[in-house]
């Protein structure tokens, strides 16, 4: 997979799929709805590039692994190499583009291995874990520190929320991961989850939107 960005000059940009460097636990309420601490500092994990999949046309999820739950983040594509503690100018530069997205988990798989004190990639870096949709070029979004997130499904709105709202906000969040190893070109960020989550089911249809930006509509592809 790769992403296609077109710039605000109409130039056409495509970038590979990287790494996707995801953030956990970087909103309050979500962390208390599953019982977790509030850590002192970004919690970060990341996901392979083959767990990419494009939301437009609609997605297949795991049957044969336990719950399967949605979280809706913010997802920022990287357009520019960043390291070593970049500055906030340096990484607004690097930010190519603002999309809605899925952090799709295995929850019952995940609970399983943090109870063992076991690592949990394995919950969240399978084959399609990583739903995203397209990506609107970042000066479209004027300010960082107020993006609305919303993900609708069968007609209810289940997460509903600000970039306002996290812990760690985008911008410092970033600078704090290019000071822990190199962001490059079709790297993607999963800026944290608000609170909401639940179980998907074949044949769900979901909206997914960054109100007043960029939104999708979607389904879990059923089964033949």
């Amino acid at each position: 997979m790769s992403y296609q960005h077109q710039y605000t000059d109409g130039t056409r940009i495509h970038f590979p799929a990287g790494k996707v460097v995801c953030v956990g636990r970087n909103y309050a309420a979500h962390a208390k709805e599953l019982n977790n601490p509030i850590p002192n500092e970004p919690l970060l994990f990341i996901k392979p590039g083959s767990s990419v999949v494009s939301a437009e046309g609609g997605f297949h999820i795991p049957h044969d692994r336990g719950a399967v739950h949605y979280e809706v983040e913010i997802a920022v594509l990287i357009g520019k190499p960043l390291s070593r503690q970049p500055n906030e100018d340096e990484v607004l530069e690097a930010i190519s583009g603002f999309a809605p997205a899925l952090d799709l988990t295995l929850r019952d798989v995940q609970d399983k291995l943090k109870k063992k004190g076991w690592p949990w990639e394995v919950a969240k870096s399978f084959d399609g874990a990583c739903v995203l949709a397209p990506f609107v070029s970042r000066f479209t979004v004027p300010d960082t520190t107020d993006i609305d997130v919303r993900l609708t499904i069968n007609g209810e709105v289940r997460q509903d929320s600000n970039s306002a709202e996290m812990l760690y906000p985008i911008i410092p969040l970033i600078q704090h991961i290019a000071g822990q190893f190199s962001l490059l070109p079709g790297d993607v960020i999963l800026t944290g989850t608000p609170a909401g989550v639940g179980p998907l089911q074949e044949g769900d249809e979901l909206f997914m939107e960054l109100p007043g930006h960029t939104q999708l509509k979607t389904f879990v592809i059923k089964r033949n």
